[in-house]
């Protein structure tokens, strides 16, 4: 019990931020810098948007509230009214919930966790000035009323690039799936170069299936030999083309020993992938381990199972909210509170908003050695700035 008290109290020391914001009255009206106004006197309605009833989310949804549950305990003195609303996984769904939950009196949501489900809420709730955190990491459907809390191919890039430029393997060789959410990996990865110092020597695609890999392999060998590379960057992940490149691009001469490879998505998500032997050496991005742990072993605690990876996204939601309501500010939840630049102290580590909608996350860089995750640069401990 000790153990779990002290989690909460560092959890929601570190969330507290402190803002230089103007007072106003205490009355429910939308501002102008995005918000509605709230009384921090009272309980402060706050709606959770989750896919309860849908098939391929319900187990999700359940460990998204779960978690949220977990935040509400932690907020000690600071009191939000936290309503559950089923969005069924469609952006219909998520209409008729946001609708509902604004009829409620909501001020904030948080969620929905689809990307279509997260634009028709925050469609709904812009007419009220009410913002949504929703737990995407699409920011195609970032700005506006609506923040993504999901970690975003950008962060990511930025965070691997940064390092390999650091370390002396900036000239950087991109594959990629012939596929929408694939080349957005690659301008990811394109403008993580141009920011960080990096330079892209080569860019390869391919047609997405295992035919179109193997059809690709020579060209994509041929060409990373000729650019002088000393980094390939992948944009695929586990449950793509990952497995097939890792297997044929050290069989074609592209292995640790000509070049650092390195993932835009998580190497190690299923944990079978980290025996695949094209991988060992392999960086990748991720929340502090240590963290992920310690989140985890909270939530088994008190529910008997293991969260979902993305169960924490609503704990930081939720707790983010009341970090915000503690401070006593009426416009507590406006836009400009939110993007505060020191951000909030999230249970995976540091994030923040920004005001087009997306977010930075403080990631690790991990590498792949004899089966194991093992981190070679830490995660940051904050943004720096005064919410730390």
């Amino acid at each position: 019990m000790l153990a779990v008290l002290s989690f909460r109290r560092k959890v929601m020391a570190c969330f507290l931020a402190f803002f230089a914001l103007v007072g106003l009255s205490a009355c429910d009206i939308s501002l102008p810098s995005g918000g509605p106004l709230i009384n921090t006197g009272k309980s402060v309605p706050v709606a959770l948007l989750v896919p309860k009833s849908s098939p391929n989310g319900a187990s999700l949804a359940q460990s998204l509230e779960n978690a949220a549950w977990l935040a509400v305990d932690d907020l000690g003195d600071v009191k939000i009214d936290l309503k559950i609303y089923d969005t069924g996984g469609t952006p219909e769904g998520a209409r008729i919930a946001a609708n509902r939950a604004l009829a409620d009196g909501a001020r904030i949501f948080v969620g929905p966790l689809f990307a279509e489900s997260a634009n028709a809420a925050g469609q709904v709730a812009a007419g009220r000035g009410v913002n949504v955190l929703a737990f995407s990491n699409n920011p195609a459907i970032a700005g506006g009323n609506v923040f993504i809390l999901g970690n975003t191919f950008q962060t990511t890039a930025d965070r691997l690039v940064n390092h390999a430029a650091r370390t002396g393997r900036g000239d950087i060789f991109i594959i990629h799936a012939d596929d929408p959410a694939e080349e957005l990996g690659a301008s990811a990865i394109q403008r993580a170069a141009a920011a960080n110092g990096a330079r892209i020597v080569g860019t390869q695609s391919f047609e997405l299936s295992q035919q179109g890999v193997i059809n690709a392999i020579p060209g994509i060998a041929s060409n990373f030999r000729a650019s002088g590379a000393s980094t390939v960057f992948v944009t695929s992940g586990n449950s793509g083309a990952l497995p097939f490149l890792a297997e044929l691009l050290p069989e074609n001469g592209i292995d640790s020993e000509n070049a650092q490879f390195v993932g835009l998505q998580r190497l190690d998500i299923p944990s079978s992938a980290l025996s695949l032997k094209g991988l060992q050496g392999a960086w990748f991005a991720t929340p502090s381990p240590g963290l992920v742990q310690q989140f985890n072993n909270r939530y088994a605690a008190v529910y008997g199972v293991q969260p979902n990876p993305v169960a924490g996204l609503a704990y930081d939601g939720i707790a983010a909210v009341g970090a915000l309501i503690a401070q006593g500010q009426p416009n507590a939840l406006s836009a400009d509170a939110l993007t505060q630049g020191a951000g909030f102290a999230g249970v995976n580590g540091p994030f923040r908003f920004f005001r087009n909608g997306t977010n930075e996350r403080g990631l690790a860089v991990a590498q792949i050695r004899n089966n194991q995750v093992i981190v070679i640069d830490p995660a940051p401990r904050s943004f720096g700035g005064v919410g730390f």
